[in-house]
């Protein structure tokens, strides 16, 4: 089975969630694989994908293409399909990829696997496990018979795992006609911060309503920092002005999975649960007993977060210590 992974760039790197996509493409076949690459000046990048899975890369380095544009950089992919022939495409289930994706497969008339969290290959057949019911129920999902089949994967699910022995991957330049796109991307404003992206740690803390107020939000970052974590958020804080959207984890914010997520403050409304529900190993700090949050947690710990939290800064701080 041949496999194609649209590999997404950001200033220059790339992104973690494409590698996954890569390697879970690597293991399920069993070799490389071919991978496409889109944007300005990523030539330099292509070759290293070896180490994560690749075989070929096909690259469209082009000056229109150095901002997103839906229209090129599906060209791109389509470009790379057609030269490729796959049987299946894998897409990281980012913003952008979540975004390619159905436009690619509206071009070739076919469905989407969409936010993949299993994925196994019977007969040739794609068969995938993804979340329903706001995360609280798994389907086993296929692509019936079609001739191309699509996924997107979730990020953080799937380990990207590199093979340092593994030989660079062959470059292959993609000819592309006029994009001609009908919206173009002037700038991209982004955050001046420098923290790091909840979409894509590996350690997550969180705060909710019970932290009382935006000036409490210290009692919460000292934790992250001791952690070496992103900072989250639930979606009432967000919505109370509290902090910016970019930090909220949830159903109309970010779905996350990393291998810890700790939440302080949060009740556990089933918006918030769809977006963190498949965290690796949960920690929960509320003071309400019969909050939601602690029946998917693994550990709970009962109590006033503002006595609770700067306790268990501390004592992670000892363990780094040691």
């Amino acid at each position: 089975m041949k496999f194609l992974v649209f590999i997404e760039q950001r200033d220059g790197r790339i992104r973690k969630a494409s590698l996954e996509a890569l390697g879970l493409a690597r293991r399920l076949v069993g070799g490389p694989v071919a991978a496409v690459l889109p944007g300005q000046g990523v030539t330099p990048l292509a070759a290293a994908l070896g180490k994560s899975g690749a075989g070929v890369v096909y690259v469209a380095d082009r000056g229109d293409l150095a901002l997103y544009s839906n229209k090129g950089y599906v060209g791109a992919l389509d470009a790379a399909a057609q030269k490729e022939g796959p049987d299946a495409v894998l897409l990281a289930a980012t913003a952008m990829g979540k975004d390619v994706a159905p436009r690619f497969a509206a071009r070739r008339d076919v469905s989407v696997l969409a936010d993949v969290m299993g994925l196994r290959l019977e007969a040739d057949r794609l068969v995938a496990s993804r979340p329903v019911y706001s995360g609280k129920a798994r389907a086993e999902v296929d692509c019936g018979a079609a001739t191309l089949q699509i996924a997107t994967t979730r990020p953080n699910v799937f380990p990207a795992e590199r093979d340092e022995a593994a030989p660079d991957a062959r470059v292959e330049t993609l000819e592309l006609g006029e994009i001609a796109p009908r919206a173009h991307v002037l700038r991209v404003e982004t955050s001046e911060s420098k923290e790091l992206d909840v979409a894509e740690a590996d350690v997550i803390v969180s705060g909710g309503r019970g932290i009382k107020g935006p000036e409490n939000w210290p009692l919460i970052r000292d934790l992250q920092q001791a952690l070496g974590a992103a900072l989250g958020a639930s979606r009432a804080v967000v919505d109370a002005g509290w902090i910016d959207h970019q930090h909220q984890v949830g159903q109309t914010g970010k779905v996350v999975s990393p291998t810890l997520y700790v939440a302080c403050g949060i009740s556990g409304a089933i918006q918030h649960l769809a977006g963190m529900g498949t965290s690796k190993v949960i920690v929960a700090l509320n003071k309400d007993p019969e909050a939601p949050i602690f029946k998917v947690a693994t550990y709970g710990i009962v109590g006033d977060i503002f006595q609770t939290v700067p306790e268990v800064a501390k004592a992670v701080r000892a363990a780094k210590a040691e």
